[in-house]
């Protein structure tokens, strides 16, 4: 409950007190004249009738301010309070205001008064005479540590709350995650995965959509999440999963939405925090959090910088089948090829975040703000290959692969919110502007360690130059009307406009002369532009114990390519075995409805209990790399390439879910049910082509097949029996089923896996808190193959020091290193056993110190929710 609330209660109770005192006050005063006048009696200087109406109509007026001790900020909301000790009662009382002011009319007397502010120390001034109106001067308070301890230790554990449409997760002190990232946060969210590559899961689908406050935003990389690796995980204040998104939201995302809500300081005066992190692998870190507010406007800013090593390993097993082709019996070049390979990631990056909220009345604010990220990154990969026939090995390689990368983006945003009044009615509007470039030269070199033959023919060397630049408008408005207490009506607007263009190069050796030339066949610009509008509607209500949000959602989605290449749409076509649209012009119109219900059961939070239902209908949009048919250079052997063919897929989910809370324990269940139809899946298939020294070139390539069903069901829990103990697990059982096929072959698989997490606080003697994560993810299998079981256990210990100021953390991640993909892929034409492993076990030690974050703002009508809270459940 927040401080204002409380004042505000308090407030409500003084003010009754007063109205009741004043009315018996008047009524005294009435019939004390009229007992006079009707018996013409002249009171002497010791009758009771004239002190009691003296004193009864005398009232004076008595002023003051308050302020924070330390900051000398005014506390807006403190109480002050006028106790009689003759009638052994608060007499009257009053609250400070935006400016620590406070004036109160009491009558004449004797008072305590006392000067009360939430997490300060009281003030009283005892046995105070008044008799005329005064001002009593300035009130310093000065912060109560042992009470603010207390909030602190509450604020710490990570809760859930359930909305009509959504899940929100408040990040509590999550020791596995200091030093780390956004990625590492989110992994230890229920109902969220983030696999050995970076990418997250929501319930085992991928296609999820990540939105920063709301709004897709360049800090998630323009929806690509390997960039959340990039950000400290200390910026995040809770997580929303939204599992049945409203119709105020994009519509994109077949699993959901996860809005990432970061951390906003409410704190008056000159704030922040401070953190630095070494770790091994290297990986050096430092973040700060300044802030400087007032009561007209809030200057915050993000600053931080970072160098690590990530190193990858992966290992690749293939053994290849005889085939029959046209009747003609086929041998393979090799039996079977063995490939291992180590690479170092080098990275610096730089990120800061800066902005300004000005409050243009009580009622309305503008906000500006940008954000700027660069990095660099240096990978060097090495990669052995041995080639074999007859058990005999024939062929050994060292490929080496050095790739620079360079690059940032920025982000211009605006906000602009107006509320008129205190019911809900408001307007909101947002710009904002994003460019994101990237320059990427690679260069590739393949040497004999091992030959059968004597001068066998050399391998072409490549230098690969890709340019990438993208740029996208975000509008946006939203108009909400309340209609009396318990229900609203929503519209809005929602414009998002994208170009990104892709300038590939490829330059490969002559090995006659050592001279590189350009190969026109794979060079390309690919420009690529996706234009969505949308218009929302939805009305929400509550009577009684049930609510409900319906809401209908009309987009038009324009997906737009065009592919400069030297290559005539015969050759492309024959180049990558199906017919190729090198201008293409797609438009995509459709309606989404959504559908909410809440029903609660209980009442009081330590009592809560409550039943949700929700449907809705999604879209997943093909992004750019998914429909850029030129092939990657990242093997000789095994490449990607996307497929311009690709249409969005639509799927439509039904939502069941159940909570129930205790004083200490928290239940959480729900089932679901998703059907998809032209669902994407990436398959592997032999191109037909070799290299140039006869192996099999294997492509994968998304394609949509016909439909896909997933059902599923999750079970959480929170228990917090103790303040030194805190206990959290979720488990996530789901089957999906694929049915589709592509050139003539069938791809339908049916899968049941599943994935849980534990996770377990304990403070120790000394005050040293003791944290420990395990994630399992069990096996599965797609249309070509099965994957292995994942385990993973993290550890953590933090200290805090200067009354709480100073935290020091250390923490292992992946203690086992056992974090691995292990797989198995079988097709008509070989059969592969593989293990990747994307980051190493780390191990951090991490230090933050944090300055003047005591003392919190009341207004809680001025803080950004990042996103609509639609919360009519009581």
């Amino acid at each position: 409950m927040s401080k204002s609330f409380i004042a505000l209660l308090l407030f409500v109770f003084i003010t009754n007190s007063i109205f009741s005192q004043s009315s018996i006050d008047n009524a005294t005063i009435k019939n004390s004249s009229n007992f006079i006048k009707g018996n013409s009696i002249t009171p002497s200087e010791k009758s009771p009738i004239k002190s009691v109406t003296a004193e009864i109509l005398k009232n004076v007026v008595i002023s003051g301010a308050v302020f924070d001790e330390e900051t000398k900020q005014p506390l807006e909301y403190a109480t002050v309070s006028f106790f009689n000790r003759e009638e052994n009662k608060i007499q009257t009382g009053g609250i400070t205001d935006i400016n620590g002011n406070f004036n109160v009319e009491v009558k004449a007397g004797v008072y305590d008064i006392t000067i009360e502010y939430i997490s300060y120390k009281k003030q009283t001034l005892k046995n105070k005479t008044v008799n005329k109106d005064e001002n009593i001067g300035d009130f310093y308070l000065e912060i109560n540590l042992e009470s603010l301890k207390a909030v602190e230790v509450i604020a710490e554990r990570t809760t859930v709350e359930i909305k009509l449409d959504k899940k929100i997760y408040n990040i509590g002190k999550d020791l596995t995650t200091a030093g780390g990232t956004v990625s590492d946060a989110l992994n230890n969210v229920p109902s969220v995965a983030v696999d050995i590559d970076g990418a997250i899961s929501l319930r085992g689908n991928e296609n999820v959509k990540i939105l920063i406050n709301g709004k897709p935003s360049a800090i998630a990389g323009f929806g690509d999440s390997n960039l959340l690796s990039q950000l400290p995980a200390e910026a995040i204040e809770r997580v929303e999963v939204i599992t049945s998104p409203s119709a105020r939201y994009d519509a994109e995302g077949t699993a959901g939405i996860l809005n990432i809500i970061l951390r906003q300081k409410e704190t008056l005066g000159f704030n922040g925090s401070i953190n630095a992190t070494v770790g091994n692998p290297d990986n050096v870190g430092f973040t700060s959090n300044i802030n400087y507010r007032t009561e007209k406007f809030n200057l915050f800013s993000n600053l931080g910088f970072r160098y690590f090593n990530a190193p990858r390993n992966s290992y690749n097993d293939t053994k290849y089948f005889d085939r029959i082709v046209d009747g003609e019996l086929i041998i393979p070049e090799y039996e079977r090829i063995i490939e291992s390979q180590n690479v170092d990631r080098i990275n610096r990056n730089y990120n800061g975040n800066v902005g300004l909220e000005y409050f243009l009345s009580e009622k309305s604010s503008i906000t500006g703000s940008l954000f700027y990220r660069y990095g660099e990154d240096a990978d060097l990969g090495l990669n052995y290959s041995e080639r074999y026939n007859d058990a005999d090995i024939v062929e050994k390689t060292l490929r080496t692969e050095k790739q620079d990368e360079n690059g940032g983006s920025y982000q211009l945003a605006l906000n602009y919110i107006t509320r008129f009044d205190d019911k809900g009615h408001e307007l909101t509007a947002d710009f904002q502007y994003e460019n994101d470039s990237q320059d990427q030269f690679t260069y590739i070199k393949e040497d004999y360690l091992i030959s059968d033959e004597i001068i066998p023919e050399p391998f072409q060397e490549e230098k690969v130059f890709a340019v990438e630049d993208q740029k996208e408008y975000l509008v946006q408005v939203d108009y909400v009307y309340p209609i009396g207490e318990n229900s609203r009506f929503e519209a809005g607007y929602r414009g998002n406009f994208e170009n990104e263009i892709t300038d590939y190069t490829l330059e490969q050796e002559d090995i006659i002369t050592g001279d590189f030339f350009v190969n026109d066949t794979i060079t390309n610009i690919f420009d690529y532009t996706e234009n969505i509008n949308a218009v929302y509607t939805q009305y929400g209500t509550k009577f009684n114990k049930f609510s409900f949000l319906l809401g209908l959602r009309l987009e038009n989605t324009q997906l737009k390519g065009n592919i400069d290449s030297v290559l005539t749409d015969e050759e492309l076509e024959e180049a990558f075995g199906f017919p190729i649209d090198v201008d293409f012009n797609n438009n995509y119109l459709g309606l989404f409805p959504t559908l909410n219900l809440i029903y609660n059961f209980g009442e009081g939070k330590d009592n809560e209990e409550s039943f949700t239902l929700g449907y809705n209908r999604r879209i997943n949009r093909p992004r750019s790399w998914y429909l850029n048919p030129f092939p990657s250079r990242s093997s000789r052997t095994n490449v990607f390439q996307g497929n311009p063919n690709l249409a969005p897929a639509f799927s439509s989910t039904f939502d069941i879910g159940y909570l129930k809370r205790w004083d200490k324990l928290t239940l959480t269940t729900s089932v679901y049910y998703q059907y998809e139809t032209d669902s994407f899946e990436r398959i592997q298939e032999n191109t037909g082509k070799k290299t140039s020294d006869g192996i099999d070139i294997i492509r994968t390539i998304p394609i949509n097949l016909s439909t896909n069903k997933r059902t599923g069901a999750e079970f959480g829990l929170l228990y917090n029996p103790e303040k030194w103990l805190r206990l959290n697990t979720s488990v996530n059982v789901f089957q999906f089923e694929t049915e589709g096929e592509f050139n003539d072959v069938n791809y339908d698989s049916k899968n049941t896996s599943w994935f849980a997490r534990f996770s377990g606080k304990v403070t120790l003697p000394g005050e040293i808190d003791w944290q420990t994560n395990a994630n399992y993810r069990g096996a599965r299998q797609n249309a070509q193959g099965t994957s292995d079981g994942i385990f993973s256990l993290d550890l953590a210990f933090s200290k805090e020091f200067f009354n709480n100021n100073a935290t020091i953390s250390l923490n292992v991640r992946d203690l086992f290193n056992s974090r691995k993909r292990k797989g198995v892929t079988t097709t008509e034409f070989y059969e592969n056993y593989s293990e990747f492993q994307y980051r190493q076990r780390q191990v951090n030690l991490s230090l933050i110190y944090r300055f003047n974050q005591k003392k919190k703002r009341q207004d809680n009508q001025r803080r950004e929710n990042g996103g609509e809270d639609f919360d009519m459940e009581g």
